[in-house]
């Protein structure tokens, strides 16, 4: 198991995620995340696995359409770092960009059908 450190850019927002290693990516092609051009990984983490540091008061969250996911962002940066579905609270996707490294850009990377929910 690997433990990784996450932080949005400006450091504001810190997170850790205890996994596997990651070898693999996704994106999404609904269009909020086509627009925020992110690579997420590839599974969600639940507790135990996922751990949000410090930064929780400087979180934003945007739910648009069906209201299904809560895309979390920092108030300072912009920056998103995860997010979280609706129907499976406590489980987070995280930004792989924001995973000290992780060279998201260097996976495999899966398109899930988001435009489909």
């Amino acid at each position: 198991m690997n433990t990784y450190q996450g932080s949005c850019h400006c450091g504001a927002v810190r997170f850790r995620v205890t996994a596997e290693p990651i070898t693999t990516g996704c994106r999404c092609n609904c269009s909020i995340c086509v627009r925020k051009g992110s690579v997420m990984s590839s599974r969600y983490y639940g507790s135990g696995e996922f751990e949000l540091v410090s930064g929780a008061e400087a979180l934003s969250v945007y739910r648009f359409g069906d209201r299904v996911v809560n895309h979390a962002f920092c108030m300072h940066c912009g920056v998103y770092p995860f997010h979280d579905a609706t129907v499976k609270p406590g489980q987070y996707r995280v930004n792989l960009g924001c995973l000290e490294g992780v060279d998201p850009l260097a996976l495999r990377i899966d398109v899930i059908d988001g435009r489909s929910f």
